[in-house]
């Protein structure tokens, strides 16, 4: 599949970055306090003139056990930039949900994975919120609510592609998306992907596994290419190898880890997560204090994305911890869109 045009191929930007410590990754939930939870709602329903367009004609594939039935929470004591955000549980009925552009449109499409730990969805603040942004921009966002659950061992991302039940979702979702191009007035060269946290891992799944479906062809839409066109992964996880060993201790253990004796050890990729020279252009950015994903994710997957001849573009923060979306702060992390705006324009998806 053809490419957008891009310029330079790697891409470093440190941004106050002191010397990195090295230390053992660790993960978290994007999750809310139990002290505070609120009483759930109903199940998670776009703005009004939006609709959710079901993955799968049928029951989804590899399904998981669910704690019960969908529901939405708003985390009003766990706030981010001074404002509550959205959890959505037990989704079992994966959707899209489309977001046209505002104004002159570039026929681009990006489809957006919130993270949540792959045990829920921060639909707003690494969902909806994201779609406002881009289609003020000319772009067409397509959300997509994929599966995830709270049931059993954390974590819930395992190897892929022996658990693919959000893969799944993610390659479906692309397939869609392209083969539903024309009708939405799309470029099918031009269809991306966005990702938080577990959704930064997500991103690097369907941008490594499109050469295989990990789940059984449905309609005519699975013979169409899952490949992104390009890809943006903001704060990801479970991308290097130690995070890899971190999840195998928590019991997701189904495949056998390498050893490695040396510094650069730190900095080698999740074996599940097999970079080619055919993985799409990347934007990554991280924080050295994200203290739930560590930084060694996103720079094991750009030491990867960088061998392979892959055009990559990393920011990396000293401070801006994880999971704050688009909502501006004080820190300069938080207006990393800026910086994905110029780099859409560099690889060719928007302006001349």
């Amino acid at each position: 599949m053809r490419r957008p045009i891009h310029l330079p191929r790697h891409a470093v930007t440190i941004h106050g970055l002191r010397p990195a410590v090295a230390i053992a990754s660790l993960f978290a939930l994007l999750a809310i306090g139990q002290d505070a939870r609120p009483q759930a709602t109903s199940v998670w329903q776009p703005s009004a003139g939006h609709a959710q367009i079901a993955l799968w004609p049928g029951g989804a594939p590899d399904p998981q056990p669910v704690a019960g039935p969908e529901r939405t929470e708003v985390a009003k004591d766990s706030l981010v930039a001074g404002r509550p955000w959205t959890a959505v549980e037990n989704v079992t009925r994966p959707t899209i949900t489309v977001y046209s552009p505002q104004k002159n449109s570039f026929g681009a499409a990006i489809l957006v994975f919130p993270g949540g730990g792959y045990q829920v969805l921060a639909i707003d603040l690494e969902g909806t919120e994201v779609c406002d942004w881009l289609t003020t921009r000319g772009i067409t966002c397509v959300l997509l609510k994929y599966r995830v659950t709270d049931v059993g061992p954390y974590p819930k991302s395992g190897p892929y592609p022996e658990s693919s039940m959000a893969l799944s979702d993610a390659q479906r979702a692309v397939r869609l998306v392209r083969m539903h191009a024309a009708a939405w007035r799309l470029n099918p060269n031009k269809i991306g992907v966005l990702g938080f946290s577990a959704g930064g891992h997500l991103v690097a799944a369907v941008s490594t596994y499109f050469d295989r479906r990990v789940y059984p062809p449905v309609d005519a839409a699975d013979r169409i290419s899952s490949r992104p066109d390009f890809a943006i992964a903001i704060y990801p996880g479970h991308l290097s190898l130690a995070a890899a060993r971190w999840d195998a201790a928590q019991g997701a253990r189904k495949f056998p880890l390498p050893t490695t004796h040396s510094v650069a050890g730190e900095l080698t990729l999740n074996p599940e997560i097999p970079v080619t020279r055919e993985t799409p252009p990347t934007f990554l950015l991280q924080n050295e204090d994200d203290h739930v994903d560590n930084v060694d994710d996103a720079l094991a997957y750009y030491v990867a994305l960088k061998n392979a001849g892959v055009p990559v573009e990393m920011h990396l923060y000293a401070q801006g911890g994880h999971a704050f979306g688009l909502r501006p702060t004080p820190l300069p992390a938080t207006h990393w869109p800026a910086l994905a705006e110029v780099w859409l324009r560099t690889i060719g998806v928007t302006g001349p």
